[in-house]
């Protein structure tokens, strides 16, 4: 079930720019399925992405995150499909760390049609994910590192 969470675009304007990212794609050959529309994997795929390329943008990969003893690992995806993207199609996705508490934190992402004057296009879908931070040698759960939550704007 959906957590009870604003989604990503209704706090982008409110959040530190840290606790923000975006990214655009263009659908390809590869992201679509059968019946010719974006596969719902490559969604999922699209927001780890996004995900990934914030995190790194503030020093904090995999590498950096393991060095200082906590990685976040997915506990819950919930993805809204509101309508097909297809091929050629240009998507903003957009992520924001919305929430972090103890071990756990929570991502939300919009992906919408790209325009050129950078206003918001049609929601092809929305999301929201559940992390939980453990160690990487262990793999418990563990609170979130001071230096991540400094790093993101908390």
């Amino acid at each position: 079930m959906k957590p009870d969470l604003p989604d990503a675009d209704a706090l982008w304007d409110t959040l530190p720019p840290q606790r923000r990212y975006e990214m655009t794609v263009t659908v390809q050959p590869g992201d679509l399925d059968d019946l010719n529309h974006v596969n719902n994997t490559v969604y999922l795929g699209w927001c780890e992405q996004v995900a990934r390329a914030h995190a790194l943008s503030l020093g904090m990969g995999t590498e950096a995150l393991t060095q200082l003893g906590a990685v976040p690992v997915a506990r819950q995806h919930v993805i809204t499909y509101h309508r097909p993207a297809l091929l050629g199609d240009r998507l903003r996705i957009r992520t924001a760390l919305t929430q972090s508490a103890g071990v756990r934190s929570t991502r939300a992402y919009t992906l919408d049609r790209a325009t050129e004057d950078g206003t918001d296009g049609e929601r092809f879908a929305e999301c929201q994910t559940e992390w939980v931070w453990v160690d990487p040698a262990t793999g418990r759960p563990k609170r979130t590192p001071k230096a991540v939550l400094e790093a993101f704007g908390f």
